[in-house]
C-alpha cells in the first residue's frame, strides 16, 4: 500500500492489475462523535470545467446514468464515519480529463473540528492501494482530497489536500457548476469563492514537470467566457442539506405472485416465546439506535442523554450480590470524554414490568455511577402514576433517573423521521423502515397498549346493570386505561400525519393528576361515558372521542366556529360542499347562541337542502357547527378485530380522514393509509 503526501501522484496500473474500477473512501471522526461531512465528485474537461451541471455528483445527485460514478453512502467506523464512492473508470466519457474528489461541511462547521481526515483508494478486488492523510485541515468548510486524471489513456491519482472557505457552493461554482444554494455561504458574495480564498500552498511533484505545465495543482479554474452575461435559469443543483424520507408510492414489485414475501432484515415470523421476542426486540431497537444517530438521539434526549457517539449492548452481566444481573440492554453515549450510561429493561406482549427487577437495576446503576434506567414495554406511562414502584436511597449522592418508553412511542418516532422529517441518508431510512416493519409485525409483541385490563369486563357489566358505585377502584383502573389508549391514539395519528396530536387537558396548571382521574372515575360511574379530546395541528377545532358503555356507541365529533363574514345560508352551502366526500351518515348540528340544541340532520338529508341547517327564528345567531360520526364499539378488552381498543383507533382514523381533513384550516396533507398500520 502506498502512503501519499500532498502533491504526490501515482499510476493506478502500477499499483494493481485490477484498477479499471476503484472505490475511494473519504473518512473522518471527532471526539464527540457528532462531526460529519458530505462527499462530492466533479467531472472536468480539458478546460478545468464541468461539461454541464450533471457532472456534479453529491447527496442530491448520487449516481451517474452511465455507471461511471456512484456515491455509496456513509459507513460507521471505529473512530468516525467513512463515505465511499465507486468509480468505473472504463465508463468515464473520453472528454473527461479529471475527476475531483471533495468533501464539505455545512451549517458553519469546519474541518478543523474533525480528526483523522483521510482518503483511501482500493481496487476492484477490495485491496487497498493507497492512503492520504490530511493533517493540516484548518478552518475551511470544504476540501479537495485528491483527483483522478488521465495521461495517455492511463488513470493516475494525485493527492491534493486543498481547502476552500466557501464550502460546497463555492467549490462547485469555481468549476463551472450553476449553483442554487439554499444556505448562506460564509465569506463570499453570491455563493462564489474568491480565488484568493483557495489554499494553493501545495507543490507540484518533481517526477512529472511536463504534466504540471498543463495540469497544475488544481488551480483556480478560469472563469468561463461571457461570465458577465446572465446564466440561463436551468435546473440547478441545490447544495442545501437534504434529508431522505420514504417515497410516497411503493415501487412496483418484481414478485411473481402475491404469496411471495419481501426478505426482511429483522424477521419476526419464527419467534416462539416471550423471551425470544424480548431478546430480538431489544437487539433490533438498540442496533438501529446506534446506527441511525437521528433516531437514537430522539429517543434518549428526553432522558438527559447528551448528543454524542452512541454505542449499545445486549445481555450484559453486572454484579449484584450473590446473583449477577443481566439487563436486557445498555446504552452508552460519549461526549467530550464523558460517558452517559443507561440500563434497559424490556417487555413485550402483555408482560408487565417487575418491581424487583427494576429495583435491582436502579441499585446497580447507583453503585456504578450510571445515569438512568429505561424501561420499555407496551404499556403507556401516565403522569403521577409510575408503572413500577421503586425505592430511592436518599443517602446516596449519585441519583439515578427512572424513565419509561412505550413501543408506541418508538414506532411514532420512526414514522416521523422516515415519512415526514427525513434522515441523513437512504441507508438510515431503510433501517428505520425495517425496524417499523418489525414492530408492526403481528408476531413481534411490540404493538403498544393493547389491553384495557382485568377491570374492563366487570365495569362494563356494572354499568349495564347499574351496580357500579362511585369510589369503586375498578372504575379508576378503566379511566387510567382509557387515558393510556388516547395517548397511544395520538401517537399513531401524529406519526401518520406528521403533525402534533395531543390530548387536551381542561384542568388548571398544577392540578393533581391523580385527583383528576378520581373525579373522572366518579363521573364515569354516574353516566357510563369515557370522554377525551384531541388537538390536531392544523384543524379548526378539537376532535372529541366519547365511548358510551350504556349504548355501546362510539362518537367522534368536532365543533367548528361559524365564519366571521357572510350569510348563514352561504355558510351552510359552503360546508356541504366541503363535505362532498364525507360519509352520508355524518351528523351535522347547528350551534345556536343561548340554546342547548339547534337544527340537526344527516349529511345525506342536508346535501339537497342545506337551508335545513338554519334555525327557524330569524334572530337566532349561529355560532358554529358540530359534526359527528357514530359507530358501534368493540366489547372485548383486547386489541383484536372486535376489541374496544381497535374500534376506538378505527373511529378516530375514519373521522379524521373522511371529515376533519376536508375542513377549512386543516393542513393540506395526504390522508394516511390504514393499510399496514397498527395502534402505535
Amino acid at each position: 500500500m502506498r502512503e501519499m503526501v500532498k502533491g504526490s501522484n501515482v499510476s493506478l496500473a502500477a499499483l494493481s492489475e485490477n484498477a479499471d474500477s476503484v472505490i475511494v473512501s473519504l473518512g473522518w471522526g471527532s471526539a464527540t462523535g457528532e462531526g460529519d461531512a458530505d462527499v462530492s465528485v466533479l467531472l472536468l474537461n480539458a478546460n478545468g470545467k464541468v461539461r454541464s451541471d450533471a457532472d456534479f455528483y453529491f447527496y442530491n445527485n448520487p449516481v451517474a446514468a452511465d455507471g461511471s460514478v456512484q456515491l455509496l453512502g456513509k459507513t460507521p467506523t471505529a473512530d468516525g464515519n467513512e463515505d465511499r464512492i465507486s468509480f468505473d473508470l472504463t465508463a468515464v466519457p473520453s472528454e473527461v480529463d479529471r475527476i475531483v474528489l471533495a468533501a464539505s461541511r455545512y451549517e458553519g462547521a469546519r474541518f478543523e473540528e474533525l480528526e483523522g481526515v483521510k482518503l483511501a483508494l482500493a481496487d476492484g478486488g477490495g485491496e487497498e492501494l493507497l492512503r492520504f492523510a490530511i493533517d493540516d485541515a484548518d478552518s475551511v468548510s470544504a476540501i479537495i482530497f485528491g483527483e483522478l486524471y488521465r495521461r495517455a489513456e492511463e488513470w493516475k491519482f494525485r493527492a491534493v489536500g486543498q481547502g476552500y472557505d466557501a464550502g460546497l457552493a463555492g467549490l462547485a461554482a469555481d468549476f463551472g457548476v450553476d449553483i442554487d444554494d439554499d444556505a448562506t455561504v460564509e465569506g463570499t458574495p453570491d455563493g462564489v469563492a474568491d480565488d484568493a480564498q483557495m489554499d494553493t500552498t501545495a507543490t507540484p511533484p518533481a517526477d512529472e514537470p511536463k504534466e504540471q505545465e498543463t495540469l497544475g495543482m488544481v488551480p483556480s479554474p478560469r472563469r468561463p467566457e461571457g461570465e458577465d452575461q446572465p446564466r440561463k435559469p436551468a435546473a440547478r443543483p441545490r447544495t442545501a442539506k437534504k434529508k431522505v424520507t420514504l417515497p410516497k408510492a411503493a415501487k412496483k414489485t418484481l414478485a411473481e405472485n402475491e404469496s411471495w414475501r419481501d426478505a426482511r432484515l429483522f424477521p419476526a415470523s419464527a419467534l416462539k416465546s416471550d423471551r425470544e421476542r424480548e431478546t430480538r426486540a431489544t437487539s433490533v431497537l438498540l442496533a438501529v439506535m446506534a446506527q441511525v444517530p437521528e433516531f437514537g438521539r430522539r429517543l434518549t434526549a428526553a432522558f438527559g442523554a447528551p448528543a454524542g457517539r452512541m454505542e449499545t449492548f445486549t445481555e450484559v452481566t453486572l454484579p449484584h450480590g450473590d446473583t449477577p444481573r443481566r439487563p436486557d440492554g445498555v446504552i452508552r453515549v460519549e461526549r467530550a470524554g464523558k460517558l452517559w450510561t443507561a440500563l434497559v429493561e424490556t417487555k413485550t406482549n402483555g408482560s408487565a414490568l417487575k418491581s424487583d427487577q427494576v429495583q435491582a437495576y436502579m441499585d446497580i446503576a447507583a453503585r456504578r455511577g450510571y445515569e438512568a434506567v429505561i424501561t420499555l414495554s407496551n404499556d403507556v406511562a401516565l403522569e403521577g402514576s409510575p408503572l413500577v414502584e421503586v425505592k430511592i436511597d436518599g443517602r446516596r449522592k449519585h441519583k439515578v433517573a427512572l424513565w419509561h418508553l412505550s413501543w408506541a412511542e418508538v414506532a411514532h418516532q420512526a414514522q416521523m423521521l422516515i415519512r415526514h422529517e427525513g434522515v441523513g441518508n437512504a441507508a438510515h431510512a431503510w433501517l428505520l423502515q425495517e425496524l417499523l416493519h418489525y414492530l408492526q409485525h403481528e408476531n413481534s409483541g411490540c404493538h403498544g397498549f393493547q389491553n384495557m385490563g382485568p377491570a374492563w369486563v366487570p365495569v362494563r357489566n356494572g354499568i349495564d346493570d347499574e351496580t357500579l358505585c362511585q369510589g369503586d377502584p375498578r372504575a379508576l383502573e378503566v379511566v387510567e386505561s382509557w387515558e393510556r389508549l388516547i395517548r397511544q391514539v395520538c401517537l399513531r395519528l401524529g406519526g401518520e400525519l406528521g403533525q402534533k396530536v395531543l390530548p387536551v387537558q381542561r384542568t388548571r396548571r398544577g392540578a393533581d393528576p391523580k385527583a383528576l382521574r378520581a373525579r373522572l372515575a366518579d363521573q364515569f360511574c354516574l353516566d357510563g361515558r369515557l370522554h377525551s379530546e384531541l388537538r390536531i395541528e392544523g384543524t379548526p377545532g378539537v376532535l372529541a372521542v366519547s365511548a358510551d358503555l350504556r349504548t355501546g356507541k362510539l362518537r367522534t365529533s368536532i365543533e367548528i366556529p361559524a365564519p366571521e363574514q357572510g350569510y348563514p345560508l352561504s355558510w351552510a352551502k359552503r360546508l356541504v360542499r366541503r363535505l362532498a366526500e364525507a360519509p352520508a351518515d355524518l351528523h351535522v348540528e347547528t350551534l345556536v347562541e343561548g340554546e342547548t340544541a339547534g337544527p340537526r340532520g344527516t349529511l345525506e338529508r342536508l346535501r339537497p337542502e342545506p337551508a335545513d341547517m338554519l334555525p327557524k327564528e330569524a334572530a337566532a345567531q349561529i355560532v358554529g357547527f358540530r359534526l359527528s360520526l357514530l359507530k358501534s364499539m368493540g366489547s372485548s378488552r383486547g386489541n383484536a378485530e372486535s376489541g374496544f381498543i381497535r374500534s376506538v383507533d378505527d373511529a378516530v382514523h375514519r373521522f379524521y380522514t373522511s371529515v376533519a381533513v376536508h375542513l377549512d384550516g386543516a393542513t393540506p396533507r395526504r390522508a394516511p393509509s390504514k393499510e399496514g398500520t397498527t395502534t402505535g
